[in-house]
């Protein structure tokens, strides 16, 4: 997620003029109503499907992990990361979330995240969290999801594996969900700037924000993982059960 700085004298979220500020969080206007509406639509879609299929998910070990990262993701979202002069960034969570308790689960953490600092601390804007919710809670989390899918192999072989897995899912989940941005302002954006301009902003400052995103990520799975790897749900039925450790050289057994 990035924070632009804009100059004295323009809105944070504005997409206009020089002082061009864009930020993973959309603003109220950034889109017209019925692209607002559209996505609000599609964002309740996804999470009652989420939250339909998030029950199978949800045992002993799921459940509590749940509030721990949506506590974890909410938290450290208020820390920014500088990534270029008068830019900062900070996590979205997306592959976290999804790799530690499954994208069902995970999408739903999200979207409490966003709804709590909506209406709480003025994070995005109210009728913009449809289109917050579906870039972030269900764009992000189910691309990263598909990318450490993918790869869950490697992440089973050792802790190295796993590591370079969180990091890659978390980069391309970062990215691929400002492109997700992109699409909406090209159909309904409203901001001002042209379309081409808010590709290579997004694009290019996300780039930046997801290897800050996959360090955090990579590093917060490896130590969850060095501790209870039962906890992990991307390393479910490819590894032994609770009690074996993850090495180095491999899952221990």
């Amino acid at each position: 997620m990035v924070d632009v700085v804009p100059p004295a004298g323009d809105g944070v979220g504005s997409l206009a003029g020089p002082g061009l500020t864009v930020a993973m969080h959309m603003s109220d206007g950034l889109v017209n109503a019925p692209t607002a509406a559209a996505f609000g639509l599609v964002a309740v879609l996804g999470l009652a499907i989420a939250a339909s299929r998030a029950r199978a998910d949800l045992d002993e070990r799921t459940a509590p992990m749940a509030g721990l990262v949506t506590a974890f993701v909410f938290a450290v979202q208020m820390i920014n990361f500088p990534i270029l002069p008068g830019a900062s960034g900070h996590l979205l969570g997306g592959a976290l979330v999804a790799i530690l308790v499954g994208p069902w689960v995970g999408s739903l953490c999200i979207a409490i995240v966003l709804v709590v600092q909506a209406l709480l601390f003025a994070d995005g804007g109210l009728t913009a969290l449809g289109t917050n919710i579906t870039n972030m809670a269900l764009v992000g989390v189910f691309t990263g999801y598909g990318v450490a899918y993918a790869l869950r192999r490697v992440a089973a072989r050792s802790r190295r594996g796993l590591v370079a897995t969180a990091f890659v899912a978390a980069l391309v989940n970062t990215v691929v969900a400002a492109l997700a941005f992109v699409v909406e302002y090209a159909i309904g954006g409203s901001g001002g700037a042209a379309l081409g301009t808010v590709l290579g902003l997004m694009v290019g400052l996300h780039v930046l924000v997801g290897i800050g995103e996959g360090i955090i990520t990579a590093a917060t799975v490896a130590a969850v993982a060095a501790t209870r790897p039962d906890l992990v749900y991307l390393l479910r039925g490819i590894r032994p059960a609770v009690g074996q450790g993850l090495t180095d050289e491999g899952v221990a057994r």
